[in-house]
């Protein structure tokens, strides 16, 4: 009794351990897409303000879509955005 009562805790505790490190893997990609979300939306707004000044009307508006978008593919999806809306402009 004294050897599965042994056996149990440490595969208890390598369930623990492989649990710990799923979540924290989780927690690390939900706060890097927050943050390049957050990055991309003040890039957009920061780009827009910038064309707006030199007169070029090409602007991307900043909704979830835009945001989804720059979060999943960070300063590229930015790009993207500003290549649509500048083909679109075309």
């Amino acid at each position: 009794m004294e050897k599965q009562t042994g056996v149990l805790i440490i595969a208890g505790a390598c369930l623990l351990v492989l649990f710990l490190v799923t979540v924290k893997q989780k927690a690390e990609f939900f706060l890097n897409f927050c943050l390049r979300a957050v990055m991309g939306g003040i890039a957009i707004y920061g780009i827009n303000l910038l064309l707006a000044s030199f007169g070029i009307p090409c602007s991307v508006g900043i909704n979830l879509l835009s945001l989804l978008t720059s979060g999943t593919f960070g300063f590229s999806g930015v790009s993207l955005l500003y290549a649509v809306a500048a083909f679109s402009f075309l």
